[in-house]
């Protein structure tokens, strides 16, 4: 059976930790700017750090990583504790936005090959890496009582989708590894990018009848 790192280049469990401390940040961030205790900063920080790729792992029957992975909840626990230390004025949000659509192209592509992997079909492994990039930030939000990333028009999951989707279709056509997988995160960065900068939204449901 195929595994992430024969479909990704070597840097790719790199990668994927640098992603997962982007989205354990906001996770912090959300309950740092509410006021909460460090072990509340700590619990926003790992949920949200490995809610998407529990699911995933799960959904695919695979070991949850980062039960059998020390170096996930480490992650998610030094950012929390990063976060608690520091004042919240120096983590402008537009920064950590930036931030995020690397960690969110990342960690669709990593998703996607994961699936394809553990031998899931082409379209639900294309799914797994949108579920791999976006549920973490669903549950921080709902926790902090927030609109969900799936309820805003601006272009979040879209970004995700398209990451995951271009790198399963490269690997049909014959193209993987590091070239589909560099190819399908920039092709996903780009697209969360012009969101950021020009508020790029998909068409709203009107009801018009």
């Amino acid at each position: 059976m195929l595994t992430p790192t024969t479909l990704l280049p070597a840097f790719a469990p790199w990668f994927d930790v640098a992603g997962l401390a982007v989205f354990a940040a906001s996770g912090a961030l959300a309950a740092a700017k509410r006021g909460q205790t460090a072990v509340t900063l700590a619990f926003f920080a790992l949920v949200t750090g490995v809610g998407g790729g529990t699911v995933r792992d799960l959904l695919i029957d695979a070991p949850v990583f980062w039960v059998h992975d020390p170096r996930a909840a480490a992650v998610c626990l030094t950012m929390a504790a990063v976060i608690w230390t520091t004042p919240v004025r120096w983590w402008r949000d537009s920064a950590l936005a930036w931030f995020d659509a690397v960690g969110l192209a990342a960690y669709a592509v990593y998703g996607a090959a994961k699936a394809i992997g553990y031998g899931v079909p082409p379209l639900p492994a294309a799914l797994m890496g949108v579920v791999t990039a976006c549920v973490g930030g669903i549950i921080r939000d709902v926790l902090a009582g927030e609109p969900s990333i799936l309820m805003r028009p601006e272009l979040y999951v879209t970004a995700a989708a398209l990451a995951s989707a271009l790198y399963v279709a490269l690997g049909l056509v014959g193209l993987t590894g590091a070239p589909a997988a560099i190819i399908a995160a920039l092709a996903g960065f780009s697209l969360r990018a012009a969101a950021i900068r020009w508020h790029l939204a998909l068409p709203a449901y009107r009801g018009e009848t």
